[in-house]
C-alpha cells in the first residue's frame, strides 16, 4: 500500500470542497477525472493514514430484512 501524507489529504480535501479536480502539493500537480474519483482517493488516503497510525476506520453496515 502507498504511503500517503496528511499534507496530501489536506490538499485533496481542499480541492474537493472547492469543486476543483486539480490538486497541487509539494510541487506536484495531479488532475482527477471527477469529484467521484477524488472522493474514492480521499477514502483511500484516510484508510492508509489510519493504518500508519495503527487505527482502524469505523465500518458501517446496513441490515436488511425480507418478510417471506
Amino acid at each position: 500500500m502507498a504511503r500517503f501524507t496528511q499534507a496530501q489529504l489536506d490538499a485533496i480535501k481542499r480541492a474537493y470542497a472547492s469543486g476543483v479536480t486539480e490538486v497541487s502539493y509539494d510541487g506536484k500537480t495531479t488532475k482527477y477525472r471527477s469529484l467521484n474519483e477524488m472522493r474514492q482517493i480521499i477514502a483511500t488516503i484516510e484508510a492508509d493514514l489510519a493504518a500508519q497510525g495503527g487505527k482502524k476506520l469505523p465500518i458501517a453496515g446496513f441490515a436488511s430484512y425480507r418478510r417471506s
